[in-house]
């Protein structure tokens, strides 16, 4: 076998290996147009040259990837999406969008292959935006198709120089439809599916207030957007998000829940803080005297904040200063200023007992046991029951 291999090449006829070779690379070729993950394999001066699967090295303009200061924003081992545009003389181009003086037959091509363009945004008009693309061609953006979600700063993106993909192309280019949502939404996608190989139920992450709803409020970690509920924003009571957090805000949030199915994702504030609860007894010892303020009031007594994400309890008994009262409202009030002394803690049951300083320590019994005890007694009738009417007549019969 080895022997016809030689005679082959000797003859002047492919081998084995070569033939390989040739199919291999037709049945991968590259399409003007189609997307490519390339890796990054060295940054010169002026290009950039890429590893992209096939035979010899793709090369794109190092300007497309430089930052607002000048610097290349990709290094060598780099995974980067680029477009295919043309094979000539063994070299193989590649654009990650095509510049602003690409021309309107480019823009065309750019509109039929799905590549990026860029576009300078240069004023508000009904509707959206006109954006000058491919170096003179004006084009025209939605609102709705400029940012992930509506701004209610549009000025913002005037003046600047974006990446857009064609939406419609009609005319011969005189009525050109571009998004720079479409960017986005790709690179989300890209996002999330990298976050869906690494992200657990458990894990700190990094993200930013984006809503804030009555319920709670909606944060965006790069790639997912998921909700905080209100009662997951501070170990406290929470009563208005508004006060605690703001849109754009920064903040550190642990991961609850991931349904990647459903896209449903559910985060927590509170559980990337401290639990106040671990040092209670040190911070808030039995027998102290605290500043605090009424937060609820139950039929069995009113519950006190004494600090961040602790409330205790004054049981009602403690509440009357010796009267017995039926509700807590006959003495306080929800959001009343309250001086309070730490009579008892539970730090396993996260439960503090209260009550009001030079008061009389009450029962050991629960706020359910001891609530039983102060129901009012229903008043009785002016007939009486039954047996009081039998009592009644039993008594007069001795008598006689």
């Amino acid at each position: 076998m080895v022997d016809e291999m030689d005679e082959m090449e000797e003859s002047g006829e492919e081998s084995f290996a070569e033939m390989f070779e040739k199919s291999f690379i037709s049945s991968n070729k590259l399409e003007p147009g189609q997307k490519v993950e390339a890796t990054v394999l060295t940054v010169t001066k002026d290009w950039i040259f890429l590893d992209v699967g096939q035979k010899g090295e793709g090369v794109l303009d190092r300007k497309e990837l430089l930052d607002a200061d000048g610097n290349v924003t990709v290094a060598e081992g780099d995974v980067i999406s680029t477009y295919f545009l043309s094979r000539a003389g063994g070299e193989m181009r590649f654009t990650t969008r095509l510049g602003g003086g690409s021309g309107n037959a480019q823009l065309e091509d750019a509109w039929r292959s799905g590549i990026p363009v860029e576009g300078t945004v240069e004023k508000e008009i009904k509707g959206g935006y006109e954006v000058k693309v491919a170096g003179s061609v004006r084009a025209f953006c939605p609102y709705s198709q400029m940012a992930l979600r509506r701004t209610d700063n549009p000025e913002q993106f005037i003046g600047k120089v974006l990446p857009f993909k064609i939406s419609q192309y009609d005319e011969r280019g005189r009525n050109v439809v571009v998004s720079h949502r479409a960017i986005l939404e790709e690179e989300r996608k890209k996002q999330k599916d990298a976050l869906k190989e690494t992200l657990s139920e458990g894990m700190t992450v990094s993200g930013t207030i984006t809503q804030l709803k009555p319920f709670g409020a909606f944060v965006d970690i790069g790639g997912i957007e998921g909700l905080i509920p209100i009662s997951e924003v501070a170990w406290g009571r929470v009563e208005n998000i508004e006060e605690v957090l703001s849109v754009g805000q920064q903040v550190e949030a642990t991961v609850k829940s991931l349904d990647w199915e459903a896209n449903r994702f559910s985060f927590s504030l509170k559980e990337a803080l401290a639990d106040p609860w671990q040092n209670v007894g040190e911070k808030y010892p039995e027998g102290a005297v605290l500043a605090g303020k009424v937060v609820r009031l139950a039929q069995f007594g009113a519950f006190v904040n004494i600090g961040e994400g602790i409330d205790g309890l004054i049981h009602i008994s403690k509440l009357g200063g010796g009267k017995r009262i039926s509700h807590p409202r006959e003495v306080v009030k929800e959001g009343q200023a309250l001086t309070v002394k730490v009579e008892k803690i539970d730090g396993d049951a996260r439960r503090i007992s209260l009550m009001l300083p030079g008061g009389a320590a009450g029962s050991d019994e629960s706020p359910e046991e001891n609530f039983r005890q102060y129901v009012p007694e229903a008043p009785s009738s002016g007939m009486g029951t039954l047996g009081d009417l039998m009592k009644k007549k039993m008594e007069k019969k001795k008598k006689r």
